[in-house]
């Protein structure tokens, strides 16, 4: 298996801690004034479903799991679970809320996704780069402001909410990065 430094570590990847596989939920490199970096990390368990925090060393090596990815479309929402079809043998499968709650928000009908497996189970999904999503609200801009100086709230028909340009007004179509919530461009 491949190991990474913990400054590497980016959100959706599968790391092993304490003997068993954690897919990375968030992560922010520390530097204190007065010691060495540290690498704070949320994690979820793949198969126990527990969140753990944590602190590695910024120098420390972490094993990272090799997961396989096979693209699917997403269909629709069934209870407490999520199904996807394989376009290729037109198979469904079912990933529970757990797996995938931090990419729910950004999932819609047909929307193609990488659903990733351990094995043959699957663990959970990588979302494209790029989504396209809908401004539902967000203030008026400031007259005056600058594009890179003040951004605002908005809050996507998804009900997620970033930060956004001045220039940004409800009803506009963004592009934006499902990994970090980040606004990139005005849809064109």
């Amino acid at each position: 298996m491949e190991r990474v430094q913990a400054t590497n570590l980016r959100p959706g990847m599968v790391v092993m801690f304490k003997d068993e596989p954690h897919r990375v939920l968030e992560f922010m490199h520390r530097t204190p004034g007065k010691g060495n970096a540290v690498v704070q990390a949320k994690l979820r368990g793949v198969r126990s479903g527990i969140q753990t925090e944590t602190r590695f060393m910024s120098t420390e090596q972490i094993e990272r799991v090799q997961v396989t990815g096979k693209t699917m479309e997403y269909l629709y929402k069934d209870g407490d679970g999520y199904v996807f079809m394989d376009s290729e043998n037109y198979e469904q499968i079912t990933l529970p809320e757990t797996l995938i709650e931090n990419e729910a928000p950004w999932l819609e009908e047909n929307l193609s996704v990488n659903v990733q497996y351990i094995a043959d189970e699957p663990t959970g999904i990588e979302l494209p780069k790029v989504v396209e999503a809908e401004i539902q609200e967000t203030a008026p801009g400031l007259k005056g402001a600058t594009a890179t100086g003040s951004p605002k709230p908005a809050t996507l028909t998804n009900g997620v909410v970033i930060k956004v340009p001045q220039f940004v007004e409800t009803g506009e179509k963004v592009r934006v990065d499902p990994a970090e919530g980040r606004y990139l461009e005005r849809a064109r």
